[in-house]
């Protein structure tokens, strides 16, 4: 059976992470995805340091199973070309600054014109309204505007950055796939297109789920390990003997008895309420101190068959090679250019009577002008002349 979002024809005009990462997510899917980029604006993701192995980086993971064309979109001609291309690609992925599509002549008000059932979403920061629509920011910046960062942290400490991004990809890339497709079914049903502006600070906003219920039933704000999940009960981290870090989420009555009893400590213990600040204070002394009396192996067999919510926390090369993730087929070996394979990690999605699909590693910029613009009726003689005038980029792999 072909991947679930195979009749799906995308234009990305997006770089770096948010954008790249929720195109990657629907190409993975079956949509098929056509990047338009230039050298003029190049994509950072393409220099980063290149895996020593195979030679490749994240940009061959980020980007695989997309074509390339190389446009400069300053130039009339290359505004003609994503016209023409509108006609075929039906929705549009773009992550420039508020403004910048509609300077270009490519917002989506022109160029529903010539698609009137075109799905246009943009990506920015902060979105295309409001005061801060022209700002410029980061992933940091998103969690912290938002309000997270500051109940995210111990009391009398810096927020720590995350070695993820959440805003750019929880935040961004997936609230992009659900948008598009939520487009996609509204399409279905009433044959219309719509334009689609999400912000990656309203999503991060939007993710204060307990904090922002509880602000607005009249109660006090959140502050550092004040709350059920950051920091204020027994949900946190421990050390072991042998100083490695494991994760304690046992919150429920039975996972917290179950732990009690991993522990070996005792059952007065589960006397404790979760909303006593004071009381959770005084566990979470003593958990400290017992995790200090074992190394992980130890503590290891004791909630090996004990349903306890504790993990160890791996370093990320004990991760990947975590049998857990071996079974769930996280990792895939994708085709690139030269005929051999590259190995990434895969999507996460399941499906009973369809797979994921991966076409190749991400391309180089232009390695498909050629052959999109031929597609599009143009011969090889005019497709050269576009490239002299510098229109378009025709890289040589192609």
């Amino acid at each position: 059976m072909p991947a679930p979002l195979s009749s799906l024809k995308i234009l990305d005009f997006s770089t770096l992470l948010p954008g790249p990462f929720a195109s990657k997510t629907l190409a993975d899917l079956g949509a098929e995805v056509l990047r338009v980029e230039t050298s003029s604006r190049p994509d950072i993701t393409r220099s980063l340091p290149a895996n020593v192995k195979g030679g490749l980086n994240a940009h061959a993971s980020l980007n695989r199973s997309k074509h390339s064309i190389g446009l400069n979109l300053k130039h009339p001609e290359a505004v003609k070309i994503v016209n023409q291309l509108i006609k075929k690609y039906d929705i549009v992925l773009e992550q420039f600054r508020p403004g910048v599509m509609k300077r270009l002549g490519l917002d989506y008000q022109q160029l529903c014109k010539q698609n009137p059932s075109l799905i246009f979403c943009s990506l920015t920061g902060y979105g295309q309204t409001g005061g801060y629509r022209y700002r410029a920011g980061h992933d940091l910046n998103y969690l912290a505007i938002s309000g997270v960062s500051n109940y995210s942290r111990r009391k009398n400490e810096l927020p720590v950055p995350l070695g993820i991004q959440v805003a750019d990809v929880a935040g961004g890339s997936y609230h992009v796939v659900m948008g598009i497709l939520s487009a996609v079914i509204h399409r279905q049903l009433t044959g219309e297109g719509q334009a689609i502006d999400i912000s990656m600070a309203d999503a991060m906003f939007s993710m204060n789920v307990f904090e922002g219920a509880n602000w607005l039933a009249g109660g006090d704000g959140a502050e550092p390990e004040s709350t059920f999940l950051n920091g204020g009960t027994l949900y946190d981290y421990y050390q072991t003997k042998d100083g490695r870090i494991v994760s304690v989420s046992s919150l429920e009555p039975h996972f917290f008895a179950a732990l009690i009893n991993a522990m070996e400590l005792p059952e007065t213990l589960l006397e404790i309420s979760l909303s006593d600040q004071k009381s959770q204070k005084r566990l979470k002394k003593i958990l400290k101190k017992r995790f200090l009396d074992r190394p992980w192996s130890e503590w290891e067999v004791a909630f090996a068959d004990c349903d306890a919510c504790v993990e160890l926390v791996l370093e990320f090369p004990e991760a990947m090679e975590h049998q857990q993730f071996k079974d769930r087929e996280m990792f895939v070996d994708v085709p690139d250019s030269s005929g051999s394979t590259q190995r990434q990690i895969a999507s996460p999605f399941k499906f009973s009577s369809c797979k994921p699909e991966y076409r190749h590693v991400g391309v180089e910029l232009g390695e498909q002008t050629e052959m999109v613009l031929k597609e599009l009726g143009y011969s090889l003689k005019q497709i050269n002349e576009l490239t002299k005038a510098g229109v378009c980029e025709v890289n040589k792999a192609s």
